[in-house]
């Protein structure tokens, strides 16, 4: 619940107040004050007016003493809630996303802040998703702050004139993406799922998505992360080892999630000319209605990523295509595309990882363990590392 109003409050004491960092910390103040409190006392009958409430204080008492230097009457009068008690019918979620998703702040810088003024997560919980200390995460978060601060991006508050949204909406997917696919396959450390981020990424494009509820590719991107995310209880075996595509148990696939998905699927596709999004959730949606892996329509998965591979520069949807072109037409088609491919993946674990399955297929047993161990040495997560060793050691002599 706390998550679910974090950016509204957010919104509200910004648009009321400015002064987007200091409003941030407010909120989490606030937020932190209801975790002691309302388990205690009970959840008040308008919480979103509650947190707005004591934000407001916080943040007031904080702008108080900043101001009291120079001219502490006046700036006290002129800052007094002028109605504490009322939460604004403005729903500023959005808003907050394009502020946070800004040009001018690092990838990184991005998600984190995203994270925390969107997300409702804390600090600590957001360095612990990234595995880094939180000194560290804060440290992040502060700059980020002090750069929309700097560059006047956070002023005034409002959503970015038409002109800018396509491009400010691309910004925003990207990110809600990568926490999506940091969560689904983790990039580093002893867990290949990481539940809690590929969740908040979901909810956050579903809050995108009542927003923006005829942009084909915010409900593309919703349905991409359902009709994936859908597979992930299969994606584990008992020991957290991975679970390739083709030898998971489609039993345990979250079939409610796969039937939403589905159906975003085929309400983004008329929604206007299919956009990246749109068409990998088309092939995740392929892969999810096959009831085995000898049914999955690779001739149709290979044809979308045909299209796709012409709207965007992304060398992994590439590298599905090699994947897919083999399914089809063979693992020598394969190997022959993948070595065009190798430049643009130089490190990557993947590219070694797909060699190495195609080399198995062709009879090339001792080439594909060599592949295989590539691929395990590149990967910085434990579970793909054990899986690539694994496959490797079953096809030495």
């Amino acid at each position: 619940m706390l998550r679910l109003h974090a950016p509204q409050v957010l919104g509200a004491l910004v648009r009321r107040y400015g002064h987007f960092a200091a409003a941030e910390d407010a909120v989490q103040e606030a937020l932190l004050a209801a975790a002691r409190q309302w388990p205690a006392d009970g959840v008040p009958g308008n919480p979103r007016g509650w947190l707005i409430r004591v934000a407001s204080r916080r943040l007031t008492d904080t702008l108080r003493a900043e101001e009291a230097r120079a001219r502490r009457e006046e700036t006290a009068l002129r800052l007094e809630p002028r109605d504490p008690k009322a939460a604004p019918a403005e729903d500023d979620t959005l808003t907050l996303l394009f502020l946070c998703c800004d040009p001018v702040l690092a990838p990184a810088a991005r998600i984190a802040l995203t994270l925390r003024a969107v997300g409702g997560l804390t600090t600590a919980e957001i360095a612990r998703a990234h595995l880094v200390p939180e000194a560290t995460m804060a440290q992040r978060i502060s700059r980020a702050k002090a750069r929309l601060r700097a560059t006047g991006a956070d002023q005034p508050f409002r959503p970015p004139a038409a002109r800018d949204r396509d491009a400010r909406l691309a910004s925003v997917l990207q990110v809600l993406y990568l926490i999506f696919n940091e969560g689904y396959t983790a990039t580093s450390g002893p867990a290949l799922h990481r539940a809690d981020l590929a969740r908040e990424a979901i909810r956050l494009t579903r809050a995108a998505r009542r927003l923006l509820p005829r942009e084909g590719a915010v409900t593309g991107l919703l349905a991409l992360m359902l009709l994936t995310e859908a597979r992930s209880a299969a994606r584990t075996g008992p020991d957290g080892e991975l679970v390739p595509l083709d030898e998971q148990d489609r039993g345990r696939w979250d079939r409610a999630a796969i039937a939403e998905g589905t159906a975003l699927v085929a309400e983004a596709l008329i929604e206007g000319p299919p956009g990246p999004y749109q068409l990998q959730a088309a092939i995740a949606a392929l892969h999810d209605e096959a009831t085995a892996p000898g049914t999955t329509d690779w001739p149709q998965i290979l044809a979308l990523y045909d299209v796709l591979v012409t709207k965007t520069p992304d060398p992994m949807a590439e590298l599905g295509r090699v994947v897919a072109l083999a399914m089809v037409e063979g693992p020598e088609a394969g190997l022959a595309a993948l070595t065009a491919l190798e430049p643009r993946l130089p490190d990557s674990h993947r590219l070694p990882a797909v060699r190495a399955h195609l080399l198995e297929r062709t009879g090339a047993h001792r080439a594909a363990a060599d592949a295989y161990r590539t691929a395990a040495r590149r990967t910085l997560s434990l579970p793909e590392r054990r899986y690539l060793q694994t496959r490797a050691a079953r096809l030495d002599p």
